[in-house]
């Protein structure tokens, strides 16, 4: 089976055949499927009525397990946003009720983001639809090649993992 990349290494290798094009093959169909991932992540977003950024923040409220709360620090450590961002991000999610906030009752300064139900409908909604094109996209590969895939781009990530 051949695809674009093969072709765009075969025409590198004829033009540079002093280079190790080993990484092209590699990074290339990476960052394809990242492109044909992001689309699908638009999609499963745009049918459940979430943005991508929303998505980020009440996915990491839901991860935290009931009662889906987290303060606004744990949640830039999840998102890797600025505080700035955040508390613009937590603002637009009350204004559309996926979320709320509520006094922190450990620190009377603090207060806590919690998952509405209705943002709990939604970011589930949104998952759900993104794992069935996730599904779909490792559908032509055997159970221990997925996850020999995933071992081995565990492996690439972990020295940037922080």
């Amino acid at each position: 089976m051949r695809d674009e990349v093969d072709e765009l290494v075969e025409a590198w290798a004829r033009e540079r055949p002093d280079l190790d094009l080993a990484p092209v093959e590699v990074f290339s169909r990476i960052s394809r499927l990242g492109r044909h991932l992001d689309l699908a992540r638009r999609d499963a977003f745009t049918a459940a009525q979430v943005e991508s950024w929303e998505f980020d923040v009440l996915a990491a409220l839901r991860r935290a397990g009931a009662p889906y709360e987290l303060s606004p620090g744990r949640l830039l450590r999840e998102t890797l946003v600025t505080s700035g961002t955040m508390t613009n991000r937590v603002d637009r999610l009350v204004e559309r009720g996926l979320v709320e906030r509520l006094p922190d009752p450990r620190d009377r300064r603090g207060v806590l983001v919690r998952l509405t139900p209705e943002g709990k409908v939604a970011v589930d909604s949104a998952f759900e639809r993104l794992l069935e094109a996730e599904v779909t996209f490792l559908a032509g590969l055997p159970d221990k090649d997925r996850a020999q895939l995933a071992g081995l781009l565990r492996t690439l990530l972990a020295p940037f993992a922080g």
